[in-house]
C-alpha cells in the first residue's frame, strides 16, 4: 500500500502547481498555533460541563437520566453556535470572527 502523494493524485511532479514547495514560516507555525489554541478552549468549555456534572446532580438532586439531559441542553446550542460561527466567518472573515469569538469567550 503506498502512501498518498502529490504524485499518486494525478500532478506530474512532487512540486505543487506554481512549482515551489512549500516550507514552513513562522507565519504558518503561528496561525497553526493560534487554531489550536482555540480548538483547546473549546475542549476546555466542554470538559468543565463534565467536571461539574457530580456537584450539578448533588446540588439538584438530578437522575442520571437527568444528567444525560443536561449535556443535551448544553452541546445541542454549542454545536449551533460552532455552525453559526462557521457560516459568520464565510461572510465577515475567518480571522475577524475568530479573534471576536475567542475575545467573548475570555471576556465570560
Amino acid at each position: 500500500m503506498s502512501e498518498l502523494t502529490n504524485r499518486s493524485v494525478g500532478t506530474s511532479s512532487a512540486a505543487p502547481a506554481g512549482g515551489a514547495e512549500f516550507r514552513w514560516t513562522r507565519r504558518h507555525v503561528l496561525t497553526l498555533a493560534v487554531l489550536c489554541l482555540a480548538a483547546l478552549l473549546d475542549t476546555i468549555d466542554v470538559t468543565v460541563v463534565n467536571v461539574a456534572m457530580p456537584a450539578i446532580r448533588d446540588s439538584l438532586h438530578f437522575s442520571e437520566g437527568g444528567l444525560a439531559w443536561m449535556v443535551d441542553a448544553y452541546m445541542v446550542p454549542f454545536g449551533g453556535f460552532l455552525l453559526l460561527g462557521g457560516r459568520t466567518g464565510d461572510l465577515l472573515g475567518r480571522r475577524r470572527v475568530l479573534v471576536a469569538g475567542t475575545a467573548v469567550f475570555a471576556a465570560a
